[in-house]
């Protein structure tokens, strides 16, 4: 087969242009490079049973197909993962890219039809504390499926496949996530939530306890500072740990909700520091993001971050967060060490998380599955 005139359906995420979080980024940038390269590609996108859409629509050269599911916390993900699995079934690709294993235990529907389908499995989503009982064992149920229906496990860090490898006996592939920087000039963003450039510390993360906001609001009321703390981010289905967070903030504490696209590089391109607070998953995007922003960067201290960031920013033991205190004032008033970790982030972006490079592995990947 000619890996030049491939066609591609990227199935499990809300669709593109992203505006959810990490995944829905991954599948605009692939996409569209994808397209660049000749290939056709599907990016299935969620609707609500019987909301009218327009299928398929078009982004970018991208085919966007939405199927219906259910709007609900337990049900939204597995319920597209059937609708948009037999779609496929009609309009046939030559290689699946499923992402998030909590969409594996469908996998079958396309790979008994001889459609291979290769799975990013994201982190291990199943120690998120906002899932019940079902939703771990249904993630852990994702686990075991995504080893026996895919063609290719693929983990976005070598922390998550090392767990893949010691528990299943599982041969997955890495292939790192990628970060554009769109550096833009403090401007109508910045203003409209009353901020200055190179004067706000930056936290960016769907509001869920595992993200641990709280504890990022905690350590910064313990400082003095005039420097403001900017939360970007929200979650659909948390609104009492919202209100958590809104009740615990000092004045100085902006929240932004959700931001994308221009509004979103603005605030990633004029922060003093960035703080990445989560403790599950792989490769977190936004913290790749702020790298490739070539912002200062103090990070929990977990594997997956220390992956990813290396020796170009500053840790705190995992969920310190007296320690991430005396870190973040630390810096506050070191601009050297400030300009060093941003310096040595931005270039490690550069060289590690890109998405050019991260384009070529999947299609190396995509041929090699096909060839088999």
């Amino acid at each position: 087969m000619n890996i030049r005139q491939l066609k591609i359906a990227i199935l499990g995420t809300r669709g593109i242009p992203a505006r959810y979080g990490g995944f829905e980024t991954f599948a605009e940038e692939l996409s569209q490079r994808l397209v660049l390269k000749g290939h056709q590609v599907s990016v299935y996108a969620r609707k609500r049973f019987f909301e009218k859409k327009n299928s398929p629509g078009e982004y970018a050269g991208v085919h966007i197909r939405y199927t219906a599911t259910i709007m609900h916390k337990y049900f939204e993900t597995p319920v597209h993962a059937v609708t948009s699995l037999i779609d496929v079934l009609f309009k046939p690709a030559d290689v699946i890219l499923l992402c998030n294993a909590a969409n594996a235990p469908f996998a079958w529907i396309t790979a008994f039809a001889g459609m291979p389908v290769v799975i990013n499995v994201d982190g291990i989503e199943r120690k998120r504390a906002k899932w019940n009982l079902f939703g771990r064992l249904w993630y852990m149920l994702g686990e075991r499926c995504a080893v026996w229906f895919s063609k290719q496990i693929i983990a976005d860090a070598e922390v998550i496949a090392e767990y893949y490898r010691n528990r299943y006996k599982a041969s997955p592939v890495v292939i790192a996530y990628g970060a554009t920087a769109k550096r833009i000039p403090a401007g109508e963003t910045l203003a409209r939530f009353n901020l200055k450039a190179r004067n706000y510390i930056l936290y960016v993360s769907r509001l869920e306890p595992e993200n641990n906001a709280l504890g990022v609001i905690e350590a910064y009321n313990s400082i003095d500072t005039d420097v403001p703390l900017v939360i970007v981010g929200d979650a659909p289905y948390a609104d009492q740990y919202k209100k958590l967070l809104k009740e615990k903030a000092s004045d100085k504490v902006v929240f932004t909700g959700f931001q994308f696209g221009e509004a979103y590089h603005e605030l990633q391109s004029n922060a003093l520091i960035y703080i990445q607070a989560t403790e599950v998953g792989g490769t977190h995007p936004a913290l790749v993001e702020a790298m490739a922003h070539g912002n200062c960067i103090i990070a929990n201290g977990t594997p997956e971050n220390m992956e990813v960031l290396a020796d170009c920013g500053e840790y705190y033991k995992k969920n310190n967060f007296k320690e991430l205190a005396v870190k973040l004032k630390n810096l506050l008033s070191d601009g050297r060490r400030r300009t060093e970790l941003s310096e040595k982030a931005r270039k490690r972006a550069e060289g590690v998380y890109n998405w050019d490079k991260v384009t070529e592995e999947y299609l190396r990947l995509f041929k090699s599955v096909l060839n088999k």
